[in-house]
């Protein structure tokens, strides 16, 4: 058995546009789990759908996938080379202004929320806000219960201020799952020492991105500069706080792009990082097109230096310890 084949490969972030390909795809990369996105700006009625629409692809594709109730199920997909699917909110828009929704969606397999998606949100600010006002009233309570029920608070798209108190305040570890240093590149989501520091003295993870607008040199990144960020990350903040958060968005269509910019709250184009040239979708690097491309991922890890161990952590062991660790209700 290859080191790949024996590892549980966990990605932190994926909104593909899911069908038969894309899952033969994740079970030939030896992909275990994936934080499935179902929401960026939908409301609470728009997600049951999305739920609704999993539970269909559960049915249709059984040989392929399954949901993920609990952490072990991760390890039987694993074991019945199938894929464990575990549902992540872009966005706090689910809930509404009601508390109470957080325990329904964390009892319906939400196991990530993050509090915005760019903006300022009812819970917090976005990192493409001029002004950062930190987390809200609201904000705090929504933090509290997410910690009681066990659901993970992420903070991938989220400004400085409001990151920093959302580490601050919450009881259990928070994740940034899918972001990357801002000292690899200086792009509005990427997250600075300051923040990867408190995450990680908070016992937190952050998955690095593969999305190539957050990476040096966009599509052309090569592998050994990735792999120095993430050997540069792991001197600073230690390997049991680094993980993947691919963001693979795998054949979607425009149309979903400009949903996830713009939802319903925007007439123009949101650019996002300020230029016409992120107006579609960006050209994967080279040697990480499709899940099927996950084995290349340890392989450079492995190339780079990380021992066994090492890469088993970054690439889903880290994921497996605070995704279990959550189901641990207060």
């Amino acid at each position: 058995m290859s080191l790949h084949d024996s590892l549980v490969v966990i990605d932190g972030t994926q909104y593909s546009n899911w069908n038969r390909q894309i899952f033969e795809e994740m079970r030939e990369g030896g992909v275990a789990a994936v934080n499935a996105t179902i929401v960026y700006w939908e409301n609470a009625r728009e997600t049951l759908s999305r739920i609704a629409e999993w539970n269909a692809r559960f049915e249709r594709h059984a040989d392929l996938v399954m949901p993920a109730r609990t952490m072990n199920d991760v390890l039987v997909a694993k074991r019945s080379g199938r894929i464990a699917i575990l549902y992540g909110l872009q966005n706090c828009s689910p809930i509404e202004d009601d508390i109470g929704l957080v325990e329904v969606f964390r009892d319906l397999g939400v196991r990530t929320m993050q509090l915005t998606y760019n903006n300022q949100s009812l819970l917090a600010t976005g990192c493409y806000e001029a002004c950062d006002g930190g987390v809200t009233r609201f904000g705090r309570a929504v933090i509290e219960e997410m910690n009681r029920v066990g659901m993970i608070v992420d903070m991938s798209h989220s400004a400085e201020r409001s990151t920093l108190e959302t580490i601050a305040l919450s009881k259990r570890p928070i994740v940034i799952s899918h972001a990357n240093p801002s000292f690899f590149h200086a792009a509005k989501r990427n997250k600075s020492d300051a923040v990867l520091r408190a995450l990680a003295e908070r016992g937190g993870l952050v998955g690095f991105s593969l999305y190539p607008f957050h990476l040096k040199n966009g599509s052309r990144c090569t592998t050994g500069e990735f792999t120095d960020m993430v050997a540069r990350t792991v001197d600073m903040i230690g390997v049991d706080h680094v993980g993947i958060g691919s963001d693979l968005c795998q054949a979607q269509p425009y149309s979903v792009l400009e949903w996830m910019r713009n939802g319903r709250w925007s007439k123009q184009t949101d650019y996002g990082e300020g230029s016409a040239e992120h107006a579609a979708w960006p050209d994967p690097v080279n040697w990480f097109r499709s899940n099927a491309d996950f084995p290349k991922l340890t392989e450079a890890l492995a190339r780079a230096g990380f021992s066994d161990a090492e890469v088993a952590k970054i690439m889903g062991g880290n994921w497996m310890r605070i995704l279990c660790d959550a189901e641990r209700r207060d």
